[in-house]
């Protein structure tokens, strides 16, 4: 037996209407951030992210106690969606983060770490809200302002001409995601498969704006990550009984092509609601029958070659097409529409009428194509701007993880379009830019306080704890207890092994910085990330041989998206400021 109750209603009263619940307060909470509870909830998000952060994080699985899928991943996008969190402050910065991503694709960590480091040590300052966020949102337009700079020492031109910066790019996207488990051998074949996906949808000509094509991922489970493939216009998964079917068609110039979103199959549930008048003795399935026949006579005499629908054909009208040699393709389903729509060069129809003659598409050619187990119809286009990537892995779960890696990977290059920059990754940005910070506050304080009410005691404090933020986002690379430096030339990021001797060469122990630009043989000084060091100008020159961008000196380097991080950054800073703001939550608890 259910029971149902109305929610502000007492169930087990007769007289319901008598007996409503008395309205609770509502509760107010005043300084939310110095409550401990709070702080320690802040605290162990931070560890979750902080663990999942680069291409040793570690994994999380995500499971319901009450059952469900299990889910396993080190990604921001994946990890947020399915955190369940209550607090208005952990809420704030999950759906900052979550929107960031949504636009971007990447960073995400990046951005909540960052903003986690930022609240932990502005706290500690003792400084009003309204100073912090003045100081903060100063240091802010500083970094912003470098970054985008031709005297900034941590990004490098994508040149179009030459792929290897942009393969690059793609490689420390995929190294940086440890749930798609994949080889060194792997990652450089996906890599080569994305900027292949990448450069198929730009178009051929010079327009602007650009309008870019698109690429479908394509999934095919349980075969081998190096099986994986790239191939120009669409692929169409069919039964193995359709793939028996289709015909081999041999003409010289383009197919002609009849794409519908309406459905074929003569179903009335199809024509909408309303009210239909049938006269005495008509037969309504002979009616419609008769009329996708019709629009078949239509198609032959139309010369048409291939009719694509995204719901049902009649298979009367299947049967047809068939004997007059036109290939029939159903169900192909509404996300493959607007490909398909690309691909052709025409609208879907949408009604059972008389079809227009521009109403028809067209493609080079196609196929039937068999990868692994599955079954395909491939369309090849007059112009290839729409690809399928095939893409394969081990396991449903990797697979899932490799999808979306892939999507990030691909969205990173567009914005390279708009941006033709990507900054130094492995944390050398961050220290970089710390560096910059504290020498620009020990030289030239006046630049940044601007008049605006704040002394030079007080932009040192949040200077520092701003710089502390990036250098401890950085720190959040090494998860095997190592120990991690910065050099004094400049202002890279370094790793070693835990356990150093007390006296070491430094040389002998270090091989390259986090990006991989720069080796321990260049006559460089370190010092520990979280010692106190003379401020120093750190050196904006990079080496010759990235700026040659030669194969066997990018194939290491670390870099990331210079417009997703830019905006991470913006994000990151605005949402701490936000919730260091935050004066009063008022919780309604009915």
């Amino acid at each position: 037996m259910v029971n149902t109750v109305k929610a502000g209603f007492a169930s087990h009263t007769p007289n319901m209407l008598s007996r409503l619940e008395a309205k609770k307060p509502s509760l107010c909470h005043s300084e939310p951030l110095t409550a401990e509870k709070v702080r320690a909830t802040l605290c162990v998000l931070k560890g979750i992210l902080t663990s999942c952060y680069g291409p040793s994080g570690r994994l999380k699985q995500l499971h319901n106690s009450t059952g469900g899928s299990v889910c396993t991943t080190s990604q921001s996008a994946v990890l947020l969606r399915n955190l369940s969190v209550t607090h208005p402050i952990l809420k704030i910065l999950t759906a900052s983060v979550q929107n960031h991503v949504s636009c971007f694709s990447d960073c995400g960590l990046f951005t909540a770490i960052l903003c986690c480091n930022l609240i932990e040590n502005v706290q500690k300052t003792d400084l009003t809200a309204t100073t912090t966020i003045k100081l903060n949102t100063h240091l802010l337009n500083f970094c912003t302002s470098y970054l985008r700079s031709e005297a900034c020492g941590c990004r490098i031109p994508v040149d179009f001409s030459n792929t290897q910066i942009l393969l690059c790019l793609v490689r420390s996207i995929l190294t940086s995601k440890p749930a798609c488990m994949l080889t060194r051998k792997e990652i450089d074949h996906v890599s080569i498969l994305i900027l292949r996906a990448f450069l198929l949808i730009i178009p051929g000509n010079t327009e602007d704006p650009i309008i870019l094509g698109k690429s479908i991922i394509v999934p095919l489970k349980g075969q081998r990550v190096t099986d994986s493939t790239v191939l120009p216009g669409v692929l169409i998964e069919m039964s193995e009984a359709q793939f028996m079917r289709v015909l081999p068609v041999r003409k010289s110039s383009p197919l002609k092509v009849a794409l519908f979103s309406t459905s074929l199959s003569g179903d009335f549930s199809d024509l909408g609601e309303g009210c239909m008048v049938v006269s005495d003795g008509v037969s309504l399935e002979n009616a419609v029958l008769d009329q996708l026949i019709n629009l078949g006579r239509q198609l032959v005499s139309d010369h048409v070659d291939l009719v694509l629908c995204q719901k049902v054909i009649h298979p009367s009208l299947k049967q047809f097409l068939t004997l007059h040699h036109i290939v029939t393709i159903d169900r192909v389903g509404v996300m493959l529409m607007e490909p398909l729509s690309k691909v052709t060069g025409t609208q879907p129809i949408g009604s059972l009428g008389s079809v227009s003659p521009g109403s028809y598409g067209s493609v080079k050619d196609w196929c039937s194509a068999k990868f692994g187990w599955k079954h395909f119809f491939h369309l090849i286009p007059n112009e290839a701007t729409v690809c399928s990537l095939l893409l394969c892995n081990r396991n449903d779960t990797a697979w899932d993880e490799l999808k979306l890696t892939c999507q990030t990977a691909l969205h990173a290059l567009q914005l390279t379009i708009k941006e033709p920059w990507v900054l130094l990754g492995g944390g050398c940005t961050e220290t970089h830019l710390a560096a910059c910070i504290r020498h620009k506050i020990y030289k030239e304080p006046g630049s940044i306080l601007q008049d605006d009410g704040c002394t030079q005691a007080e932009l040192q404090l949040i200077a520092e704890a701003f710089c502390s933020a990036l250098e401890s986002l950085a720190g959040s690379l090494e998860h095997d207890g190592g120990e991690t430096l910065t050099d004094m030339k400049y202002g890279h990021f370094w790793t070693i092994q835990a356990g150093p001797p007390s006296v070491v060469n430094w040389t002998d122990l270090l091989s390259r910085c986090g990006c991989g630009v720069y080796n321990s043989q260049e006559e460089l000084s370190w010092s520990f990330l979280k010692s106190t060091c003379h401020p120093f100008v750190p050196q904006a020159c990079l080496p010759h041989e990235t700026e040659e961008i030669r194969p066997q000196s990018t194939h290491s380097l670390t870099l990331d998206c210079l417009t997703a991080k830019l905006s991470g950054l913006k994000v990151a800073v605005e949402t701490a400021n936000l919730i260091l703001d935050l004066a009063y939550v008022i919780e309604d608890k009915n």
